[in-house]
C-alpha cells in the first residue's frame, strides 16, 4: 500500500474512533442536560421509542427476516437489561451523582463480566484478572471519594449505576449461555429500544404521563440522545469494527469517562479533582488488565 494511502487509512481510523468516543460520551451528557427540562423516565421513554421507530423500517427491510424465536431474547434483553442499565445511570445523574463518575462506573462492564463469568459460565478467573478487578474497583472508590464526602448526594444513588451495570453484564452472559442467535446490529438495537420503551412508558406514566414536553430543551435533548448518543454511537461502533478488531474498539471506549468528566466540567461546572483523575487512571489500568486477551479456565 502506498504511503499516502496508509496515511489516509490511519487518519480515517482515528477520525472514526474519535467520533465513536464523542458519541458514546454524549449519552451521559445528554441525560445530564435533559434532566433539567423533564422527568428522567419521560426522557428515557422518548429516547428509546424514537430510536426504535427510526430503526424499524430498516430492521424490517434490511437483513434476515425477524421471527419470534430469534426476536424474543433481544426483546427480553432490552426490557430487562437495557432498562435497568439506562435507568440506573440516568437516575443516578438526575440525583446528582457526577456524570463522569457514572460513566466510569458504567465502564466497569468488562470487570463485572469477568467476575460473573465464574458462576454463570463456569469460567475461572486467572490471577491477572483478579488483580485487574481489584485495581479497577479501587480506582472507582478513589474517584468517588471526593463526591461522597461532599454529602450532597444520597449514598444509595451511587449504587444505581453499579446495579445497572451488574444487570447488563448478567444479561449478556445469560444470553451468551443461551446461545441466542445473533442479529444485525440495526435489528437488535431496534428490538431492544422498543422493548425498553414499553417498560419506561409504564414508569413514566406513574411519574406523571408520557406526553412529550413541547419545549426546545426537551426536544433538543431527545434528538441529541437519539441521533448522536444512540444511532451515532452504534453507527460509528459498527464502522470501527469494520476497520479494526473488537478488542481494539473496546479499548478505545475506555476513553469515554475522561471525556465525560471534562465535558461535564465545561458544560455544567461539575467537580473535577485530582482524586477523581487519579481514580480514573487506576480504574482504566484495571480494566485493561482484565480485558487483555488470555487463557480462560473452566471451573470443575
Amino acid at each position: 500500500m502506498p504511503a499516502h494511502s496508509r496515511t489516509a487509512a490511519v487518519a480515517l481510523l482515528i477520525a472514526i474512533n474519535a467520533a465513536l468516543v464523542l458519541c458514546w460520551s454524549a449519552g451521559f451528557i445528554g441525560i445530564r442536560f435533559a434532566t433539567a427540562h423533564a422527568p428522567i423516565f419521560l426522557i428515557l421513554f422518548w429516547r428509546n421509542l424514537v430510536s426504535g421507530l427510526v430503526l424499524l423500517p430498516f430492521a424490517l427491510t434490511l437483513g434476515p427476516r425477524i421471527n419470534r424465536q430469534d426476536a424474543l431474547p433481544h426483546v427480553l434483553f432490552g426490557a430487562l437489561a437495557l432498562t435497568t442499565y439506562l435507568g440506573g445511570f440516568a437516575f443516578a445523574i438526575s440525583r446528582g451523582v457526577p456524570t463522569g463518575l457514572v460513566a466510569l462506573i458504567s465502564d466497569m462492564l468488562p470487570l463485572i463480566v469477568a467476575l460473573l463469568s465464574w458462576p454463570v459460565l463456569g469460567q475461572a478467573l486467572s490471577a491477572r484478572q483478579w488483580l485487574g478487578t481489584c485495581i479497577g474497583l479501587a480506582g472507582v472508590l478513589l474517584a468517588s471519594g471526593p463526591s461522597v464526602r461532599m454529602g450532597q448526594v444520597p449514598l444509595w444513588a451511587y449504587a444505581l449505576p453499579v446495579l445497572g451495570t451488574l444487570c447488563l453484564a448478567l444479561a449478556m452472559l445469560l444470553q451468551q449461555r443461551g446461545r441466542a442467535r445473533a442479529m444485525p446490529m440495526h435489528q437488535s438495537v431496534c428490538l431492544q429500544s422498543l422493548s425498553a420503551a414499553a417498560i419506561f412508558a409504564v414508569v413514566a406514566w406513574q411519574e406523571g404521563g408520557v406526553r412529550p414536553i413541547l419545549a426546545p430543551g426537551f426536544i433538543g435533548g431527545i434528538l441529541w440522545l437519539v441521533f448522536v448518543a444512540t444511532l451515532g454511537a452504534w453507527a460509528f461502533y459498527y464502522l470501527a469494527l469494520r476497520q479494526s478488531s473488537p478488542a481494539r474498539v473496546t479499548s478505545v471506549l475506555y476513553l469515554s469517562p475522561p471525556v465525560v468528566m471534562l465535558w461535564a466540567w465545561v458544560m455544567f461546572g461539575e467537580p473535577l479533582s485530582w482524586a477523581m483523575a487519579g481514580g480514573l487512571v487506576v480504574s482504566l489500568a484495571g480494566i485493561v488488565i482484565v480485558a487483555r486477551p488470555g487463557k480462560v479456565g473452566r471451573v470443575g
